[in-house]
């Protein structure tokens, strides 16, 4: 039982960030072309992306299964965790109730966000190219629009701060000094795609999306 613990967590970390931080750092970087290039570049960077070959495999198993398995085993963990940040509040305590807490916030993004858009184009009710002007609608919504800032936020901090104890769990950063630096490299990381992320959602809300 704990040898199977061990490796599905093992497992968890490894999905977290391979694809799974790959997905994230993709998906800001094909958003942020809303913002740098307007509706155009965007809508250039949605058919590269829905050009590519084999996109149903590369969707299921590149993203929609390793979400599946790293969230639900996540919320199993965040169910087992004792959440002692009250009683220890120093730094790594506070990170790691808050990467419990993001995960459990970034789960139910992240399904709210994939009804929201993916779905509706399974389902025939949008197209690929209705996609800027879908987001124009749900983020010009004060109420969406702070909701999808709180969930971009707790999808960066959990991937950034997963990042950091994948570092140490696989035995990338040993020493205090390494895990220091990473860390450093981490908040960095962290700065950078929310920063992507929340400047395509301003220029979604823009009237050029309409």
């Amino acid at each position: 039982m704990a040898k199977n613990s061990y490796y599905s967590r093992k497992l968890h970390s490894l999905l977290g960030v391979i694809p799974l931080g790959g997905f994230i750092l993709l998906h800001s970087v094909a958003n942020f072309q809303s913002f740098e290039r307007g509706p155009e570049g965007f809508a250039k960077g949605v058919h590269f992306i829905n050009s590519l070959p084999l996109l149903p495999i590369l969707e299921i198993c590149g993203i929609y299964l390793p979400i599946l398995f790293h969230g639900i085993h996540g919320l199993y963990m965040a169910y087992q965790s004792k959440l002692n940040s009250r009683q220890y509040s120093y730094e790594r305590n506070w990170a790691f109730t808050l990467q419990r807490i993001t995960g459990v916030q970034t789960f139910i993004f992240v399904f709210w966000h994939f009804y929201q858009i993916r779905f509706q184009v399974y389902m025939g009710n949008i197209n690929h190219d209705d996609l800027g002007s879908t987001m124009h609608h749900i983020v010009s919504n004060p109420t969406f629009f702070i909701l999808y800032v709180i969930g971009v936020l707790s999808a960066v901090f959990h991937f950034s701060n997963g990042l950091w104890a994948f570092l140490i769990s696989w035995g990338v950063t040993i020493s205090p000094r390494a895990q220091k630096v990473s860390a450093y490299f981490c908040i960095g990381i962290f700065i950078l795609i929310s920063t992507l992320f929340i400047l395509s959602l301003v220029s979604f809300s823009g009237d050029e999306f309409k």
